[in-house]
């Protein structure tokens, strides 16, 4: 082989679809900021900002997406903000 030869490699690369969903919070008349944001914090894995700004989203707009994933991720979450109090669906 000479320097001067061109090595083809091939490269298999596997794919997986993925079906991402939403972890959705919506607002209520009865839990306080305070216990949303520690819920995010606690369930999420948020960061106190995040947390806090997600809550003020929920607030002012009825809802936000507060995490996104695999449904396997999510459910779990979702049924640990339903023990907490909280209402959200994972669309």
């Amino acid at each position: 082989m000479s320097p001067e030869t061109d090595v083809l490699e091939q490269v298999l690369t596997v794919e997986q679809a993925v079906d991402y969903k939403d972890l959705i919070v919506f607002n209520d008349d009865f839990n306080t900021f305070d216990h949303v944001i520690d819920s995010l914090i606690k369930v999420c894995k948020h960061k106190p900002i995040q947390a806090e700004q997600c809550t003020f989203i929920v607030h002012y707009n009825g809802k936000c997406q507060v995490k996104r994933g695999d449904y396997e991720t999510l459910e779990p979450m979702c049924v640990a903000l339903h023990d907490r109090g909280i209402t959200a669906e994972i669309q």
